[in-house]
C-alpha cells in the first residue's frame, strides 16, 4: 500500500477497509466497544479534578491550570495514512492529560537533533543552572532519567512536592492508591523507576531553559505546521509556572493535565503526531525529527520494558497484551491513547475509553485484520 500523508485536516483520504485489509464490521465492533466503555470521568473535567481525580493529599489539591468540559468518545484508525474508520468528533480538542508527555519528548528530541542537548546521557546540570539541579541528589541526573521516569528528582515546583506522586499506583482504580503522596526514601538517579508529574514538570521547565522560547511555539514550527495540524490544538502550564527567559516571561507548559493545563488536542492532530512517529519521522519526503530520537525514544527503559522516553512500549505487554509488541502508545488519563504500530502500518486514536477497557478495543481492532 502506497504510504500517504494527508495535506491538511479537513482533506484526508479515506480506503475501505477490505483494501486495507479490515473486516468493517470488525472495525465498527471496535468502534461500539469504545463508545460503550466511555469513561467514567466526570465530563466536567473542573468538577473532577476538584473531586479528588488523582488522590491528592490534603492542601495540595488546588487546580493552577485551565481546564474544559470534555466531549463525547471519539476516535479514528489510520492504514498507510489513510483513514480506515472514525467516529465521534474528531476533530473537537479535548483535554488529553499525559499524552502531553508525549509532546514534550518530542520536544526534548528536537533539541537532541539541534545540538542544544549534545546526548540524553549528559547530566542536565551541564545546561540548566536554575537551582532545581544543585543538590546532590539532583546534580547526577541525566536527560534520559527524566525523560524515563527514574530520575528520583527532589524538590518542588509550581507549588507542588514531588512526594505528591511518591507511591503512586497507576492501577488503582480509585484515585491514585492509599500510599499515594506518603513519603519514601529517595533511591540513586536511574534504579527506581516512579511516575510523577512534578519531574515531568521539571524536564518541561529544563526544556524551556534549553530553548529559551516556549515548547508550543517550538512543536507548532517544527511538527504541527509541517504535517498540516489544525490551529485549534492549545498547550498550556500553570497560573504561576511563568519564568523569565533573557527578559522575556515566557509560561513553562505542563506534561499533562494533573492540576489543570496541559495539552487540549483533537483526535485528528493526534492522529497526524503517530502518523509521523510510524513514519520515523519522515512527512512527505521531509524529515522532521530524526529517527535516532525516534529508536531512542521508542527503546525500553533498563528498569521497565513498557516505557521508554515519555512513551508507552508494550515490549512485554504491559500497556495492551492484545496489541502486538510493536506498538507504543501516548496515554493520558480518561483515558485518551494515541496508538502506534508501524510494522502493522497503522495508527489510532481513541478518546475517552475507561482505562481498563483499552485492551479490549485493541483485540477488537486485531480480531478485524482479515485473512488475506
Amino acid at each position: 500500500m502506497t504510504q500517504y500523508f494527508p495535506a491538511s485536516s479537513e482533506s484526508w483520504e479515506r480506503i475501505d477497509p477490505r483494501d486495507a485489509g479490515f473486516d468493517a464490521a470488525g472495525l465498527k465492533a471496535a468502534s461500539d466497544f469504545a463508545i460503550a466503555n466511555e469513561s467514567k470521568m466526570d465530563r466536567d473535567i473542573r468538577r473532577a479534578l476538584d473531586n479528588d481525580l488523582f488522590g491528592e493529599p490534603e492542601g495540595l489539591r488546588d487546580v493552577i491550570g485551565i481546564t474544559r468540559p470534555r466531549a463525547d468518545p471519539h476516535g479514528m484508525i489510520l492504514k498507510g495514512g489513510r483513514i480506515v474508520h472514525e467516529w465521534g468528533d474528531t476533530s473537537r480538542a479535548d483535554i488529553t492529560f499525559s499524552v502531553a508527555k508525549s509532546y514534550l519528548s518530542i520536544c526534548a528530541g528536537l533539541a537532541l537533533d539541534d545540538g542544544l542537548i549534545p546526548s540524553f546521557d549528559r547530566p542536565v546540570a551541564e545546561l540548566v543552572d536554575d537551582g532545581g539541579f544543585d543538590d546532590p541528589q539532583n546534580k547526577p541526573i541525566t536527560w534520559a532519567q527524566l525523560l524515563q521516569q527514574t530520575s528520583e528528582w527532589q524538590g518542588t515546583l509550581w507549588s507542588k512536592p514531588d512526594w505528591i506522586d511518591h507511591n503512586r499506583d497507576l492501577d488503582a482504580q480509585v484515585g491514585e492508591g492509599t500510599l499515594k503522596g506518603k513519603t519514601r526514601e529517595m533511591q540513586t538517579p536511574g534504579t527506581f523507576w516512579e511516575y510523577n508529574d512534578v519531574r515531568v514538570n521539571r524536564l518541561a521547565l529544563a526544556l524551556l531553559r534549553v530553548w529559551k522560547r516556549p515548547l508550543p511555539e517550538v512543536i507548532k514550527e517544527r511538527i504541527m505546521d509541517p504535517i498540516g495540524a489544525s490551529s485549534d490544538w492549545e498547550w498550556h502550564g500553570y497560573e504561576n509556572s511563568w519564568v523569565d527567559i533573557d527578559g522575556k516571561k515566557i509560561q513553562s507548559v505542563s506534561g499533562g493535565s494533573h492540576w489543570g493545563g496541559g495539552m487540549f488536542i483533537s483526535s485528528r492532530d493526534q492522529a497526524r503526531t503517530g502518523l509521523l512517529m510510524a513514519n520515523g519521522g519522515v512527512w512527505s519526503g521531509k524529515q522532521l525529527i530524526s529517527g535516532t530520537y525516534i529508536d531512542q525514544a521508542t527503546t525500553a527503559c533498563p528498569i521497565n520494558p513498557d516505557y521508554g522516553y515519555l512513551w508507552w512500549l508494550n515490549s512485554s505487554g504491559g500497556s495492551a497484551p492484545s496489541a502486538p509488541r510493536t506498538s507504543y502508545f501516548a496515554k493520558g488519563k480518561g483515558s485518551s491513547v494515541i496508538w502506534v504500530d508501524p510494522a502493522l502500518d497503522m495508527v489510532a486514536v481513541v478518546r475517552w475509553i475507561e482505562r481498563d477497557a483499552f485492551d479490549g478495543f485493541c483485540a477488537a481492532v486485531m480480531s478485524s485484520f482479515r485473512k488475506m
